[in-house]
């Protein structure tokens, strides 16, 4: 704390040797999207002849202030044409800025997943940004066009489980992703099990993901933060867009309810196999279900020149049964209710009031013995964040966050004939609270500093019973609290730090340092995130997880800027690591504590990437090699382990190709080492049975994963008021065979002997879909 105090003294100080006490004024404004009014996320507005420049925030707004004089501004953006805007500057201006699309010349046809934040100069370490323009010819599983699955072929990012859209982000578990919906928290972001996310494309403007240096104004996970921001809604004119698949179909309508003053936005997406399978004369098959669906909405206001109301919501819902026997359903619901104010020109605040929900409900009916198991998880969170453009120098944030959890963990009800009896098992409480202050530093030509700090307090609430634990998992006492009584409290500091340091004008070297605190867990004995893992929060025995992450990274533009270079290493220790005892019953346990155990972790890696960013061929090349390991005592005679996310090495390769004005081809190939596993060192008899034993945790490797996959899109139609598109293509493309699965089974004709069972989920997929906009 001492050092940040130290560094903001230092900036102010210097900052007022170097500008004489002469008259200053500020240009301050919104930068928005010519013809829709969609504001645009950080656009850089630089002075043109100076080295002078800000960034435009979350919201289009920026900031800059510059003594009396006449100059010219440069407003840009990836993907919008320049604008230039002269200025004669003698008292506070605010302008609104209409960026334009650029036009669909080939040079400008890089439709890649352009990292914005890798910029040269700024000290961001680790982000990436995308928009959906920017990821629609990436061929993916089934052809739906999905941000997490195109953030899985960035290096250092990898899938959990094969076609899934869940992340270990740098050796990561996949609940250690914070994953915000317009700042609302999503704990599932996955449809049908995970081969669909949440996110519907459509919908969606802005997805950016830091995997390491995040802002303070960031916090409660370990690995990585996925922002995704919902399109507003067009303020100019109606507009529909939509699309049909051969498993999936969407619609998305957005337009002004009060033009330049407000808007309007909502989509909608299902898929319909379920559909297929009622057409079927099979009674075991037509009474089977498997679907999805969500909406997406988003109202905004123009409430006079300083305010602006955003009102947004998703709900979105999964189904799957079994004719009568079995029927499992989950999904979210989310809801964000924002107001941005500008105080003054230099002086912007967003205030967040925050609704997240998941629950499942699971349905068993075995011989007419059928029971239900409903699990929920709740959240209300506010956020203020103020933002202080203190001189060109000097961007300061800071605010607090304050989240009530309620978690859960289930409610058992049986029928008459279930035997079961109705049970509900505690819920559990908890505070989470958040300060944080941050300030972006250009110190000099060449060295820029970020600095900041998030204190993070976090109190477990009753009511409810507690526990007192022996080492060896059994109770030894109950404590019992009262209706809004701590039961603990946990204070955690955490350090945000970031520097660069300019080379020369095509490349620079950054380094940064974080601390991140992380109070709900999600605990699972398999890597494939099923809805039914379960959520904790912390307690007197479940403490917060923390890391500490030190990257460091070297950039480097070349040819005119067409092409990248970026190599990242990192650092990351890990305290308070949660994994299961051997044996354990995580399923319907009410005292789940007793089955947990408690330790350390590392992970640690490399990161290159070679990105083409212009021309008719775009895309990028990545490699990744990592370790991920926990220490924990109890679990493989205490020592170091594979987590079940370490992968050594990761391999991308994407390439688009502009064949002419109509014509775009896309192909992907991914490279993975398997994942880490746990397979039988042998086996004996009991009861007849064959029972298997397990020496070493994740002590095993599932085989090598690769695939190639292929898509082109051809533009149809293409009018001033009517487009349409059609895409088609096929996911791995040349059949590979790859594990999802091994099980072990006695072999028939010589029970002495074990076979391994390799269950494979997709072979080649093809898929065709058209789209549509009017």
């Amino acid at each position: 704390m001492r050092l940040l105090i130290c560094l903001l003294v230092l900036s102010l100080r210097l900052q007022a040797q170097e500008i004489p006490p002469i008259a200053k004024h500020t240009i301050s404004g919104t930068v928005r999207a010519k013809g829709s009014g969609e504001s645009i996320l950080r656009a850089t507005v630089t002075v043109e002849g100076k080295n002078i420049g800000v960034t435009s925030n979350d919201y289009g707004f920026f900031s800059i202030t510059l003594p009396d004089g006449e100059y010219t501004l440069v407003i840009s953006a990836i993907g919008w044409e320049s604008q230039r805007i002269d200025i004669r500057l003698h008292d506070n201006q605010q302008i609104q800025t209409g960026l334009e699309l650029q036009g669909a010349r080939l040079q400008d046809a890089t439709v890649t997943a352009q990292a914005r934040g890798r910029s040269i100069r700024g000290t961001q370490m680790g982000v990436e940004h995308l928009s959906t323009k920017e990821i629609k010819n990436v061929p993916v599983l089934f052809g739906e066009k999905d941000v997490l699955k195109t953030l899985q072929l960035l290096p250092g990012v990898k899938p959990v489980s094969q076609g899934t859209s869940g992340l270990s982000v740098r050796g990561g578990s996949s609940d250690q992703n914070l994953i915000l919906l317009d700042e609302a928290p999503v704990y599932n972001a996955a449809h049908l099990l995970g081969f669909f996310s949440t996110f519907n494309s459509d919908a969606i403007k802005d997805v950016t993901l830091y995997k390491g240096g995040m802002p303070a104004q960031y916090g409660g996970r370990l690995s990585s933060v996925v922002d995704v921001r919902m399109n507003d809604g067009n303020n100019q004119d109606l507009h529909v867009n939509g699309g049909l698949g051969l498993i999936s179909a969407k619609i998305n309508v957005e337009g002004p309810l009060q033009k330049d003053r407000s808007s309007f936005l909502f989509s909608a997406r299902r898929t319909y196999a379920d559909m297929f399978l009622k057409l079927s004369n099979d009674s075991s098959v037509n009474k089977n279900s498997l679907y999805f669906y969500d909406l997406n909405a988003k109202l905004n206001f123009t409430l006079g020149g300083k305010d602006k109301l955003y009102l947004s919501g998703y709900f979105g819902r999964d189904n799957m049964a079994s004719q009568d026997v079995f029927g499992l359903n989950w999904g979210n619901a989310t809801s964000t209710l924002r107001w941005n104010h500008t105080f003054g020109p230099r002086f912007f605040s967003n205030t967040s009031l925050i609704y997240s929900y998941y629950n499942y409900k699971l349905r068993i009916n075995n011989n007419g013995s059928n029971f239900n198991v409903l699990s929920e998880l709740r959240d209300w969170n506010i956020k203020e964040e103020l933002q202080f453009y203190l001189n060109p120098r000097n961007n300061i944030r800071a605010g607090f966050n304050a989240i009530y959890h309620t978690l859960n963990p289930g409610v058992l009800t049986g029928g008459a004939k279930s035997g079961v009896n109705d049970t509900s098992f505690q819920k559990r409480f908890g505070l989470e609270n958040a300060v944080f202050v941050n300030n972006s530093w250009k110190a000099s030509e060449k060295w820029n500093i970020t600095y900041g700090a998030r204190l993070s307090v976090f109190s477990a609430l009753g009511k409810g019973d507690f526990y007192k634990m022996a080492p060896d998992g059994s109770i030894l006492d109950t404590l019992h609290y009262k209706d809004g009584q701590v039961v603990k409290t946990y204070v955690n500091p955490e350090l945000r730090l970031a520097l660069s340091y300019q080379l020369d004008a095509a490349s620079s070297i950054k380094a940064s340092y974080v601390d991140n605190t992380q109070n709900m867990h999600l605990i699972s004995s398999t890597n494939a995130g099923f809805p039914t893992d379960q959520w904790v929060v912390s307690n007197n025995l479940i403490r917060p997880e923390k890391s500490h992450q030190l990257s460091l990274g070297y950039y480097k533009n070349f040819r005119e800027d067409e092409y990248e270079m970026t190599v990242e290493t990192y650092y990351k220790s890990l305290e308070n690591q949660i994994d299961y005892r051997d044996g354990a019953n995580l399923l319907g346990n009410g005292t789940l504590e007793t089955e947990l155990l408690y330790g350390k972790g590392r992970a640690y890696g490399a990161e290159w990437l070679l990105r083409k960013k212009t021309g008719r061929l775009t895309g990028w090349v990545g490699y990744t090699w990592s370790k991920s390991q926990k220490q924990i005592a109890g679990i493989n005679e205490g020592k170091w382990y594979n987590a079940v996310q370490d992968r050594t090495h990761d391999i991308s390769v994407v390439g688009m190709y502009k064949l002419n004005t109509k014509w775009m081809l896309s192909a992907n190939w991914v490279y993975t080492t398997g994942n880490a596993v746990s397979l039988p060192s042998g086996k004996y008899k009991e009861d007849g049975r064959t029972v298997y034993y397990y020496s070493e945790r994740n002590g095993y490797r599932m085989p090598a994963y690769h695939r190639l996959d292929l898509s082109a899109t051809v533009q149809l139609k293409e009018r001033k008021h009517f487009s349409s598109e059609l895409a088609f293509g096929v996911y791995n493309a040349y059949n590979r065979n790859n594990a999802f699965i091994i099980t072990f089974r006695d072999n028939k004709t010589d029970p002495s002997k074990t076979e391994a069972v390799q269950t494979t989920l997709f072979g080649a997929v093809p898929f065709i879909s058209y789209n549509f906009k009017f």
